[in-house]
Formats: C-alpha cells, structure tokens, sequence
C-alpha cells in the first residue's frame, strides 16, 4: 500500500499553523491586502468624471408639474440610441463607447437631468456629458410644439482636474481590511491545540474491614 507522500508536509503545515500566535493571521491577512490593494491602484488608470445638466422649463402653455414629469422622461431616453447617435459626432467617439461612458439621472424634486461621464482623459469625459446633453436638448426641443416644455442648458460639464477613481490609499485600505477580516475568519477556521487531560491518580483499595478478613481467611 503506498502512502501518501504529502501527509508528512501536511502535518508539518498544521504543526506550523498551530504554533502561530493568534494575531499572525489577521496581520500576515491585512499586510497581504494592502500590498495587492496598493499595487493596484498604483497600476491602474485613472478614471475621471463629468457631469452636464439641463433643466426643464415649461413654456406658458404648461406648468411646473409638466415639466417634471418631461424631465424624469428625458431622463430615461437620454442614454437612448436616438440620442446618442447625434451626440457621437460632437463627441467624437463611436455609440458603443458613450453607452458604456454615459449616464443620466433626474431628481424627483426639481426638473433637471444630470448627464454624467466617465473617461480615462478627462477633456473626452467633459466632451461626452456635453454633446449627449446637446443632443438631448435638440430631440426635446423638436417635440416642444407638443411637449410644451422647454429642455435648456443649466451648465456645462467642465474638465475634470482629479481622477473620481480610488487613489492608491484608498485601494490599500480596502485591501488591508479585506485581508485583516480573512484573516480572522482562518483564525476561526484554524484547528486548535488540544489540552491534555490530567492524569488521573491510581486508586488506592481501603483498608478491608477485619470482619471481612477473617471471613475469607
């Protein structure tokens, strides 16, 4: 019969395991994460992000309501094929890439829709926002004889100065948590040393009572 030739290492591991301090794991866990975090952060690109908004004014044939419900409604089709298909030639990049970038939100208090990019050039994320907010005002304001509601320029996306991305800190922090609570999980999961038990005293027989004694003699 052959024996496994990796049990010896194995219990070597687990003698090695047992005598580790309690601590060791949850540091060895967050010292881990952090390097993996950190070197992450430091090696991937920066993202960068801006943001374009447009408002909804209703005309004199509409009220306020109007124009809020029109918002949440280019809200929706802002990211639409319609749109994005005008928005491409002032962004100067292809559809796919402004549907994977871009993105648009609407607040239930205010008519206003806020159109967002993302890039690694911070100029393109600022040309993406503003060319989809553009075109989306062009289809609102080819419809307004019906709509009643004017869709306006509020503000312009500028260029970005710093990445919105995670810095190489934070993604070590991240990390050193992530590692730190592994740690603590295979601390839980670790087989534990066994006490031994007391050794239990020989028991001594009493004395036998004298009648017993000389009944068996």
């Amino acid at each position: 019969m052959n024996e496994n030739p990796t049990s010896p290492r194995r219990r070597a591991a687990l003698r090695r395991a047992k005598a580790l301090p309690a601590w060791s794991l949850v540091a060895a866990g967050a010292l881990a994460g952090a390097t993996l975090g950190g070197g992450y952060g430091a090696v991937r690109t920066p993202t960068y992000t801006a943001t374009s908004y447009v408002v909804a004014v209703p005309t004199a044939k509409s009220d306020p309501a109007s124009a809020l419900g029109f918002a949440q409604a280019y809200g929706r089709v802002a990211t639409q094929l319609a749109v994005l298909g005008d928005a491409q030639v002032w962004a100067g990049v292809p559809v796919a890439t402004l549907q994977n970038s871009v993105h648009a939100a609407t607040s239930p208090d205010a008519p206003m829709v806020a159109v967002t990019a993302t890039s690694a050039r911070p100029d393109l994320a600022a040309d993406m926002a503003n060319a989809v907010s553009r075109a989306l005002t062009r289809h609102a304001s080819d419809v307004q004889g019906s709509t009643h509601v004017e869709l306006q320029q509020f503000a312009r996306a500028t260029e970005p100065t710093a990445p919105s991305s995670a810095s190489a800190g934070v993604t070590a922090l991240v990390g050193a948590s992530a590692g730190g609570l592994l740690g603590g999980l295979l601390l839980l999961v670790r087989p534990r040393r066994r006490r031994p038990e007391p050794a239990r005293a020989a028991s001594v027989p009493g004395p036998a009572v004298a009648a017993e004694a000389h009944g068996q003699l």
